[in-house]
């Protein structure tokens, strides 16, 4: 089971912002999400998409005309 537990490091200790759903020993992984001012100076949490834009291939991916066609090799199932 993956489960994610948002929580705060300072200082070397990590505090849990709410109670795991797990009653036994288990295996973890911390990630560390930095915080990064913007161009206003507010705070905001670093993505691992920077730099991608929405719409950034537009005009360069095309679909074929014939996209929403029936295909042949599935024809004997239909």
């Amino acid at each position: 089971m993956l489960t994610a537990v948002k929580g705060t490091y300072d200082h070397g200790q990590i505090t849990l912002h709410e109670t795991p759903p797990v009653q036994n020993r288990a295996e973890v992984i911390v990630m560390f999400l930095e915080e990064v001012a913007d161009a206003t100076g507010q705070p905001r949490k670093e993505s691992g998409f920077a730099g991608i834009r929405f719409g950034s291939l537009a005009g360069r991916v095309t679909l074929p005309a014939d996209f929403n066609e029936p295909l042949d090799d599935l024809s004997e199932y239909m």
